[in-house]
């Protein structure tokens, strides 16, 4: 196997738009921790910005996907934890510079009361499996 196989539309499931209904592949299993809209001294991007906390955090995601040896081809699922749905777009567009419409892994997306301090939208996690 190459690489995550995408399945959009199982048989019977409305086809998905913004991401894969079921992502499968064997291997290494990467587990990387929701990460935030920090820079790489801790200071907070983008505060009261949704697309440049999503263009940060997606930063932050490439670089430890890379730190494991991965990257975002390797990515069979994305949590997004937001304080408002809203933030939403701003994602996915911070999605589609990093992953093309025709690799999108599975999704989850939750709306939460707060994240661990005020300032930021967004928090993302990301799972990903490496060739054996």
């Amino acid at each position: 196997m190459t690489g995550p196989i995408r399945i959009t539309a199982p048989d019977g499931v409305a086809p998905a738009a913004a991401y894969a209904h079921v992502v499968m592949g064997t291997g290494r299993f990467v587990a990387v921790s929701g990460q935030l809209a920090l820079d790489e001294d801790g200071a907070v991007v983008g505060e009261g910005d949704p697309a440049a906390q999503a263009r940060q955090v997606f930063e932050n995601l490439r670089r430890c996907l890379a730190a494991a040896g991965a990257g975002f081809d390797d990515v069979v699922k994305l949590t997004y934890f937001v304080t408002d749905m809203a933030h939403l777009p701003a994602i996915r567009a911070a999605r589609a510079e990093h992953i093309p419409q025709d690799r999108l892994p599975a999704a989850s997306a939750v709306q939460v009361a707060a994240l661990v301090r005020p300032e930021f939208l967004m928090e993302i996690e990301a799972f990903a499996i490496l060739p054996a």
